[in-house]
Order: structure tokens, then C-alpha cells, then sequence
């Protein structure tokens, strides 16, 4: 599920702010292809969703990314998709641009994933491409994810002195008509251990519920990335409908499930 999660941030890239142009955009016909220096590009990742079978459920998830600006005020991106897993542990996933809130510009579908772990594929089909297709490539999570729990920090200091690190059980919290147990871990950098002139502090909490093995709530907040807050709802613990397990059609599949065949 790891690969899932590195094509997943790539999906989940925010289009391009109004004013500017990508680099496709710009090397059509006479047009010079414009570079400069600086930047940085974002991503985000998402939650995860393990392939747990006879434990099916469909949700929504929205997603929002706080992002500090120099100023004092901040600059906040949003989305929400759709996810499902089924009783056989095959996971549904859909992929929307990430956009500025309160913002003209529309959210748009780009990507839908189906990972089957009985089958050990996963297919990402490309919505916004032409002509559509959908690659297909291994599927590798182990069976371990059947029995998933989320990583856990144990409060003490860090090694060499680097810090030290809390972790708080929150309670319990019924979202949506589902358990859920609360756990917030907290890790403090002293000043200097990664380049911080001053106390850096990561902070992770989550509300997990076990009956389902993923996260319903969870917020992520650091210096370098902001704030990551993601929320589950319209959540069923039916069997979802079928057909969101199907490639959509006329979509040509491209096999990366096979080993290239050796050069002549």
C-alpha cells in the first residue's frame, strides 16, 4: 500500500494557481518554454486505507491543508472524494484536485484507483488524459494489513538528546454511529537537531475506529507543511455497490504487472 501511497501524492497535486500556465501549456506551437529559479513543489498524503476483508464501508472524505503564510494569515486548500472498500478487502479510491477554499476555481476528478489484494493488483485510471487508460500495477500490501493497527509513539526522550516525544490517549468519541479511540503524539526537536533555531514541534491526532481499521478524524500539524486535517462522513458499513469495483469504460489498460522483456 506504500506504492499506492506515492502515486497518491501525486494525484492529489492542487491545479495550478490563476495567472499561472504549466509547462505543457506553454511549449505548444512558437511559444518559449519559461524556467527560473526557487520554488518548491507540495504534496499531500492522504489517509490510508488497508485492504481488510468482512469489513466493508463507504465514506467521504474531506480533506483540508492550512498552510502558514509569511504575513500572519494562511492559505488553505480543500477537497472531498469518495472511498469504499468492500468485504473482500478491494479498495476504491477517487482522486480530486485539491483547490483553494472559498475559491473559483472547481474541484475536478483526475485519478480513480481499485486495489485488489486477492488479485494483487492495482489499477490507476487517468481520467484527464487522452486517450483514457488505466495502468495496472502490482499490488504488494501484506497480509499484515488484515490485522492493521496504527503506529503508536512511546513517551520519553529521544536518542542523543534530541528531544522528546508524548503520547496522550484522548478517549472515546462515537462519529458518525462508530467507536472510535482518540491518541494524540507529540515530538519536540530541540534547537539545532534539523537545522530549528528553536523547539520544533510535530504533532499527530487521530480518531480511530477498530471495527473498521482506518482513521475518521485525523490532523496533522508542522512548521514545514502546516496543518493536514482530514474527516470522514456519509460513512455505511454496508457492502458497497459493485460497480465502483469496475474499470470505467473504454478505458485502455496498460499491464505493468509483468517484467519487461529483455533488449535485443
Amino acid at each position: 500500500m506504500r506504492a499506492l501511497g506515492a502515486l497518491l501524492l501525486i494525484a492529489s497535486l492542487a491545479p495550478a494557481l490563476p495567472g499561472q500556465q504549466s509547462q505543457s501549456e506553454n511549449s505548444g506551437g512558437n511559444s518559449p518554454v519559461i524556467m527560473q529559479d526557487g520554488g518548491v513543489d507540495q504534496v499531500l498524503q492522504s489517509i490510508y486505507i488497508p485492504p481488510i476483508p468482512n469489513a466493508p464501508f463507504t465514506a467521504i472524505v474531506h480533506t483540508q491543508w492550512i498552510r502558514s503564510l509569511l504575513d500572519g494569515g494562511t492559505y488553505t486548500v480543500v477537497n472531498q472524494r469518495q472511498v469504499a472498500r468492500d468485504r473482500a478487502g478491494r479498495i476504491y479510491e477517487e482522486r480530486w484536485w485539491l483547490v483553494p477554499k472559498d475559491g473559483k476555481a472547481q474541484s475536478r476528478m483526475n485519478v480513480i484507483q481499485i486495489a485488489d489484494p486477492a488479485a494483487h493488483t492495482l489499477y490507476n485510471c487517468f481520467l484527464l488524459e487522452t486517450p483514457h487508460r488505466c495502468v495496472v500495477q502490482p499490488f504488494a500490501d501484506s497480509g499484515a494489513a488484515a490485522n492493521y493497527k496504527p503506529s503508536l509513539m512511546q513517551s520519553g526522550g529521544l536518542p542523543n538528546g534530541d528531544g522528546f516525544q508524548i503520547h496522550e490517549d484522548l478517549g472515546t468519541q462515537t462519529i458518525g454511529g462508530i467507536d472510535t479511540q482518540g491518541m494524540r503524539d507529540t515530538i519536540t526537536y530541540n534547537p539545532g537537531v534539523i537545522g530549528n533555531d528553536r523547539p520544533y514541534n510535530r504533532m499527530r491526532e487521530f480518531w480511530f475506529a477498530a471495527s473498521l481499521g482506518i482513521n475518521l478524524k485525523s490532523e496533522l500539524t508542522s512548521p514545514d507543511f502546516g496543518k493536514e486535517i482530514f474527516t470522514l462522513t456519509d460513512i455505511s458499513t454496508s457492502d458497497p455497490d459493485p460497480k465502483l469495483f469496475e474499470l470505467p469504460n473504454g478505458f485502455v489498460v496498460v499491464d505493468h504487472t509483468k517484467p519487461a522483456a529483455p533488449s535485443q
